[in-house]
């Protein structure tokens, strides 16, 4: 039996989780407020402060640590990769200590993973698909300005995960598949997966796409243009315009789809209108990756929080279903789809060298 801790910081909170083989043992969240993390000068300076937090909470609740096989920490954005199970190298924290990097929390996840791992005998530390998996066929990175290529920034955890765990319910491999899989949560991502490839997929993180509970998505380009040189906003101010502030949260003040679908539901026209126009736009995503895989799909997966919300679910079958089955994959568990990676290596899969 092996035993596998997963590491997942996120930008307001830090989530850890014991498995026993397939099997929870241990779940816990530590919330942290901005006072208490604006004692720190950068992302990367979090890292201790973190750690200590997973290892006293850890001691204080009585799990031994002494007979644990990985740690499996979230991936951070470093350098554009391949999918898949990555051993935590002398390059790899260089790259995340770069700053060149893009800062956020996840960056922390590899640190963490190894500074635990290099204290317990026989212990590795891993990474596993993190947002930067680029899998693309080369026509996908092309855009209309070469100095602004499309890239690949995705959901890619879950993807892989959810990929994974429709295939075993069918009898067959991942591989052997073509999905559009749809992740609905603060961000939209939506990719084409081509025989285990995502050949192209929507910029989840920042760019273009759906708009989605938090993030402003594809926007009229020559309007934006306009908006960040009036004067009027500066550029922190636009940034959270388009990650944070936009979507549903710019145009009902509110970014949990639980909540605006609960005052759909109670007779609110205008949070049933923003639901739909949101599903709307997943709808389309998805049929433009049906045309990537020339219709040759074998399911489309809708995953993610917001997929717990029957009215975005419905209208989206609505809009599909004439073309090829939908599947419905509630919910994420980062947690799991991290310990599994690990458990993966530890069962016989080739870990990567970054």
């Amino acid at each position: 039996m092996y035993k596998i801790l997963s590491v997942n910081p996120g930008s307001t909170s830090t989530k850890f989780a014991v498995y026993e083989d397939e099997t929870l043992i241990y779940l816990h969240s530590i919330r942290h407020t901005s006072e208490e993390l604006s004692l720190f000068k950068s992302m990367f300076d979090q890292y201790e402060f973190r750690k200590n937090l997973i290892l006293d909470n850890l001691k204080k609740d009585g799990i031994d640590l002494s007979d644990l096989s990985a740690v499996v920490g979230r991936g951070g954005l470093v350098r554009p990769l391949e999918s898949g199970v990555y051993k935590v190298n002398d390059k790899l924290i260089a790259d995340l200590k770069s700053p060149h990097m893009s800062e956020h929390a996840s960056n922390l996840g590899a640190v963490i993973a190894r500074e635990i791992a290099d204290a317990i005998p026989n212990c590795q530390a891993f990474i596993a698909d993190p947002v930067v998996v680029d899998e693309f066929q080369d026509v996908a990175r092309i855009s209309g300005l070469p100095e602004i290529p499309r890239r690949s920034m995705f959901h890619a955890l879950n993807h892989k995960a959810i990929a994974r765990k429709y295939a075993a319910a069918k009898g067959t491999e991942y591989e052997n598949l073509n999905l559009v899989i749809a992740h609905l949560g603060g961000g939209i991502s939506i990719a084409a997966h081509r025989l285990g490839k995502v050949v192209d997929t929507n910029q989840g993180l920042d760019g273009y796409g759906p708009f989605s509970p938090e993030r402003a998505g594809t926007l009229d380009a020559g309007l934006l243009v306009n908006l960040c040189f009036e004067g009027k906003h500066s550029q922190d101010e636009i940034r959270k315009m388009l990650v944070g502030n936009g979507g549903l949260m710019a145009h009902l003040g509110v970014n949990d789809a639980k909540v605006i679908e609960h005052r759909a539901i109670n007779g609110d026209e205008q949070a049933k209108f923003l639901l739909e126009a949101m599903a709307y736009n997943v709808a389309k995503e998805i049929g433009s990756m049906l045309v990537v895989l020339q219709g040759k799909a074998d399911a489309v997966i809708l995953t993610g929080g917001v997929a717990h919300s029957k009215l975005v679910v419905d209208y989206i079958k609505k809009m599909i279903s004439p073309f090829t089955k939908v599947a419905v994959y509630p919910g994420e568990d980062e947690m799991e789809a991290l310990a599994m990676s690990g458990l993966r290596v530890l069962r016989g899969e080739k870990a990567k060298e970054y």
